[in-house]
């Protein structure tokens, strides 16, 4: 069994200036569950850094499901069971949301004015929309040119101000980095404790749902962040006992863009896989440690093997994720004759297809059949019924 190692969070400087807005209270322990699920914080509030004066900044984010995906399954044999974990069906489309429910949540106890972050692009959507539903200021950094239309198109909806760079994502996280120490700005990115925080819960969730933790969690890896996080949550449940194992954990990168297979940074980043085209990893120290205390392993896939997931699916399973969420499944396959026999396997899909709508027209298999005569023949011999 992998050993537990402690990542404990670490404190951040934030702003003490009053500021009101509306917030969720708690619910009591009296409370019957038949009110619903309220979000990752109520649900979890014992395992969160909050207390009874923290406001609660929610959209009932997480209790996102697990499904069972016997296509991928069969594709490995042996008995393998693959489920994944759908995190795109988060209020803004992605495992951002986790966090930031907690890191808006706890800028607000103190008062913060603004926030700011770097993104690929579900960072900002996140970011944009719990600041505003608290209240506070937000404000997002993107490289310009490498966001995706739908998370672009949420974060100035969700009321953030953006601004794109001349540079790739490793440099406007620099930047707002530097906001944060010399500006009355609170980071949020996932350097940010809280971050993590949120994001653990997630693993509370498999473990909930399954009874026990998988053998294998396999993960796109970016920034770094959820891979880390995730082993935080498996971890927690399994000091508890709430899990009787811990998983390997199996972290993978898009080839262009691959800085732990390289052992280095990568200074131009590139991958159709937007969300983890990230050369730099702010959280590269944790991650090379949990896959270390996992007895887990990094692995990079193509753009073509990423792309090949992210058809497989939406076209078998009726699963639509975008195509950074695809490498978690493009990574299993490639690695599929290392799996167990009998072996549980969850695989982590980050964010919505609804996020880059023009990967998917791009890349579908399928073809849009234009100039079609509205007459039921006509149609009909286009279906193949005539």
């Amino acid at each position: 069994m992998p050993s537990a190692i402690a990542l404990t969070p670490v404190t951040i400087a934030l702003s003490t200036d009053s500021h009101s807005a509306p917030a969720e209270p708690p619910i009591s322990a009296n409370q019957s569950a038949q009110s619903g699920w309220r979000g990752l914080i109520n649900a979890y509030r014992r395992y969160l850094p909050v207390t009874d004066q923290t406001p609660v900044i929610t959209l009932h984010e997480g209790n996102t499901p697990l499904i069972p995906v016997p296509t991928i399954a069969a594709a490995i044999g042996r008995d393998v069971r693959v489920l994944v974990k759908y995190d795109g069906l988060n209020p803004t489309g992605s495992f951002k949301d986790r966090g930031m429910t907690m890191a808006i949540s706890k800028a607000k106890e103190a008062g913060v004015k603004a926030v700011i972050c770097a993104s690929t692009g579900n960072t900002s959507a996140a970011a944009a929309a719990y600041a505003r539903r608290g209240g506070i200021r937000a404000f997002v950094l993107i490289p310009d040119g490498y966001v995706a239309l739908g998370k672009l198109a949420q974060a100035l909806l969700y009321g953030a101000e953006v601004l794109a760079i001349k540079g790739n994502f490793d440099q406007a996280l620099h930047i707002v980095r530097d906001m944060s120490e010399h500006y009355p700005v609170t980071l949020v990115n996932s350097v940010n404790p809280y971050r993590l925080e949120g994001q653990k819960t997630a693993a509370f969730e498999v473990v909930d749902a399954l009874g026990d933790a998988p053998d294998w969690v396999c993960i796109p890896v970016g920034n770094a962040g959820n891979i880390t996080a995730y082993w935080m949550g498996f971890c927690q449940y399994h000091q508890e006992q709430r899990c009787t194992k811990l998983p390997r954990m199996m972290g993978f990168q898009a080839a262009g863009s691959a800085p732990f297979i390289a052992g280095h940074p990568v200074e131009h980043p590139e991958t159709l896989a937007t969300a983890i085209r990230i050369g730099n990893p702010a959280n590269w120290e944790r991650a090379i440690a949990v896959q270390h205390a996992s007895q887990g392993s990094f692995a990079a896939v193509t753009d073509a093997e990423i792309l090949e997931a992210y058809r497989l699916l939406a076209s078998n399973e009726g699963i639509f994720c975008e195509p950074a969420s695809a490498a978690s499944v493009a990574g299993l396959l490639k690695v599929k004759d290392q799996i167990p026999t009998g072996a549980t396997v969850v695989c982590v899909l980050t964010g919505n297809g609804l996020k880059d709508p023009d990967t998917a027209i791009s890349h579908s298999d399928n073809q849009l059949k234009h100039g079609i005569e509205p007459d039921l023949g006509i149609v009909a011999k286009a279906m193949g019924f005539e």
